[in-house]
């Protein structure tokens, strides 16, 4: 939902009002994965659900529910034909949440910095009732339906610490699904849409590969920090994308960023004066992700310093050294390009591995392919 805010905005100030159709639910390789989100009014349309294929019949759908006033699921199988259109090699089949408005609290989570879930349940009669789990455990709900008002009954079927560790289980891992919760009277089919907090990427050292590496990552999403204790490796014109700069050695730099588990720190400068405090510090706090450049010598050499310097096996076995993962480039763009997917890999949980080969690879394909 973050990267329709504009879009919303702009439906908004027209004057209609605006509906939303979130897709909950993917078997096949539909094109768009959960948490797609298509909005219309009666003056236009933004998003995606099905890559172009049933846009039409979806934002009928949701004109339908701004009219009725109340949720609606829907699915839509892809044909082989109709996939074909949009570039796929066969068809999938997508189920979508139809509702006729957008929730406040989403809106206000995706405006946010992130770290937050809305539960809704999917199946009757508590269609559309939602929750708020935020990243603090905190629980706010149950909210009515869309379109059905305050008043509006709204299920408690779900004890609330049920819903809080799925909506949890799934924010760790960032992705949106449904999932079946086991209520009081049953299961209980669950949309988590997953809002994660944005993460933040601090790269320590203004060399060439980071100069490479922080636009790649601004197109991930990423909020970019160059951190140096040199200030010719800091000119703006080096890193015109980048959020911010920060001229200090590590420690007063990593504290003046702040990390926390969304910041990811590459460790770039190749000096040990730097290097090897920016390390230390990096694995003594939450980061999600601590990569230090360096050949396997170097790393050997840095892990037994920094063990002499009080760290334990679990902390170093944190550290991604040599960083980032074998695509066989040396360049700084492909180094740049084999820190990030590394980057990827653990923040999803992927395993690095190519979706074509066998066993785990091909079942995650499966999984994930659109």
């Amino acid at each position: 939902m973050r990267d329709l805010l504009a879009d919303y905005d702009r439906l908004a100030a027209a004057g209609p009002p605006v509906g939303r159709a979130v897709v909950t639910g993917v078997w096949g390789s539909a094109p768009r994965p959960e948490g797609s989100c298509l909005l219309a009014s009666s003056v236009g349309l933004a998003g995606s659900v099905s890559g172009g294929c049933v846009e039409g019949a979806v934002a009928a759908e949701i004109l339908a529910a701004l009219e009725r006033g109340s949720p609606r699921r829907v699915s839509y199988g892809v044909s082989h034909e109709e996939a074909w259109t949009v570039g796929l090699a066969c068809g999938g089949t997508i189920e979508l949440l139809v509702e006729p408005g957008v929730r406040p609290e989403l809106l206000e989570a995706a405006r946010g910095s992130g770290g937050v879930v809305i539960a809704t349940a999917l199946g009757e009669p508590a269609l559309g009732t939602s929750w708020v789990v935020r990243e603090d455990g905190t629980v706010v709900g149950p909210l009515a339906p869309l379109g059905r008002g305050p008043d509006a009954p709204a299920t408690s079927d779900l004890p609330a610490e049920t819903i809080r560790d799925a909506a949890l289980a799934a924010l760790r891992r960032e992705l949106s699904r449904t999932v079946e919760l086991a209520g009081r009277g049953g299961p209980v089919p669950m949309f988590l849409e997953v809002i994660p907090r944005r993460p933040t990427l601090i790269v320590f050292g203004g060399v060439h590969i980071a100069q490479e590496l922080v636009p790649l990552a601004k197109r991930l999403g990423y909020r970019t920090v160059v951190a140096d204790g040199r200030q010719a490796f800091l000119d703006r014109a080096r890193f015109p994308d980048a959020d911010e700069l920060v001229l200090a050695w590590p420690e007063e730099a990593f504290a003046r960023i702040g990390i926390d588990a969304a910041t990811y720190v590459c460790v770039l400068s190749h000096d040990p004066k730097f290097d090897e405090p920016a390390c230390e510090l990096a694995l003594r706090s939450p980061a999600a992700y601590v990569g230090a450049i360096g050949s396997r010598k170097t790393q050997a050499a840095r892990r037994e310093r920094l063990r002499r310097a009080g760290l334990g096996d679990e902390a170093l076995a944190r550290l991604r050294g040599p960083i980032g993962l074998d695509l066989g480039g040396r360049g700084p763009a492909e180094t740049a390009l084999a820190i990030l997917a590394e980057m990827t890999a653990v923040r999803y949980g992927g395993t690095g591995a190519a979706l074509s080969g066998p066993a785990e690879g091909a079942a995650r394909a499966s999984e994930t392919s659109t």
